[in-house]
């Protein structure tokens, strides 16, 4: 096996666990989590807003780590950040350890994510990159498909976050195996360089605010709106293997930012995202709308996640790991506020005015992006 696959699959797998699994399993077993522990809707909101704050630090705290220790390095505390984050959310006694426990399981992604993208273009040919980056970012929907069809079998949310904390472990060891030691990485560049290539990622920045709002709400509040549609305890954990199963379209994102660019492919998983947005407030009450939505929203979210590292790539392709955490900091500070937002917008506008509300702003951002001059490639 060629360094190339070992890292794709070893990326593939830490890419499952962080965001397949310990990022978004809490929107998965939020009603039940509501019902363990007896907390109001806005104690619900911040906690999962908790999760994409530890994405968030740790998104800051990765390039540090990458200069002092090699890109490696981040992937290993990402992956050790899930199983004891997940642990904790498994045995949490209160509202207070539970957050606790989902800060660390959300800060998993953080580690990982950008880091793969300097990974990639430490041991690939550029022109394999891009469909390496999509295996990589895929891995997420095999993710959801286990941890969809652990909570079909597992009746039992503390099981189901133990079982996360397992599978987190399986992969640092295969992460551990598959990665190569890398040098430390260079310092970030400054002064004018800097700001010029800030304005030519002002693009993909706005597009990563859009959709990290999008596919939060969503990941957040899936469950939560089948089952108050009247679907049953089933439906939430169907959903999630549906967005699984329709997320390996992502594995195609790679040819095809190749043929249409990496912004084509982001302007295609706005409008998905947002139809998929709509029909889950508008149809929750309806199995066939809530799958026909989760499939769209399954394709939405790995096209779109995969275009993120490919089209910041593209511009800035001696800096790949910086472009993309650039763009990534900001639109976790989006999605970190995104909970915390819904959770106090609930009690007054329900959440389908939510939901539909997050699909208009979804599809805006589309028809924007769009219609928005493209910046000079790639930016010096």
């Amino acid at each position: 096996m060629t360094i190339g696959w070992r890292v794709g699959v070893a990326g593939g797998a830490v890419m499952g666990v962080a965001f397949g699994m310990a990022r978004y399993a809490y929107g998965l077993t939020l009603p039940a989590i509501r019902r363990a522990l007896d907390l109001p809707e806005l104690v619900l909101g911040l906690i999962g807003s908790a999760t994409f704050a530890g994405f968030l630090i740790s998104l800051l705290a990765a390039p540090a780590l990458a200069r002092w220790r090699g890109a490696r390095a981040p992937t290993m505390v990402g992956g050790a950040s899930a199983v004891v984050g997940c642990a904790l959310v498994a045995v949490a006694p209160s509202s207070s350890v539970l957050a606790l426990g989902a800060l660390l399981a959300g800060s998993a992604a953080g580690w990982v994510w950008a880091s793969y993208a300097t990974i990639v273009a430490a041991v690939a040919a550029p022109q394999q990159r891009p469909r390496l980056l999509a295996g990589i970012t895929t891995g997420a929907s095999a993710g959801l498909v286990v941890v969809g069809g652990l909570a079909l079998v597992v009746d039992s949310w503390r099981w189901t976050w133990g079982c996360i904390a397992l599978a987190a472990a399986a992969a640092t060891a295969v992460n551990r195996w598959g990665v190569p030691r890398l040098p430390p990485a260079p310092r970030p560049a400054h002064g004018r360089r800097g700001l010029r290539r800030a304005a030519g990622l002002a693009s993909p920045i706005g597009y990563a605010v859009v959709l990290f709002v999008g596919a939060t709400t969503y990941f957040s509040y899936a469950t939560d709106a089948a089952q108050r549609g009247g679907l049953g305890a089933a439906a939430g954990p169907a959903v999630f293997v549906l967005v699984g199963v329709a997320g390996f379209t992502g594995l195609g994102a790679g040819a095809l930012s190749g043929r249409t660019g990496g912004r084509a492919v982001a302007v295609t998983a706005l409008v998905l995202l947002s139809v998929g947005l709509a029909l889950l407030g508008l149809g929750a009450g309806s199995l066939t709308a809530v799958l026909v939505s989760a499939a769209l929203f399954g394709g939405a979210n790995t096209l779109g996640s995969a275009a993120l590292p490919i089209w910041t790539g593209t511009l800035v392709p001696d800096d790949p790991g910086a472009a993309l955490t650039g763009a990534l900091v900001v639109g976790s500070v989006a999605a970190s506020l995104t909970p915390a937002v819904i959770g106090a917008l609930v009690p007054t506008t329900g959440l389908r005015g939510v939901l539909v509300g997050a699909a208009v702003l979804v599809a805006t951002a589309a028809v924007v992006l769009r219609l928005a001059p493209a910046p000079p490639t790639p930016v010096a």
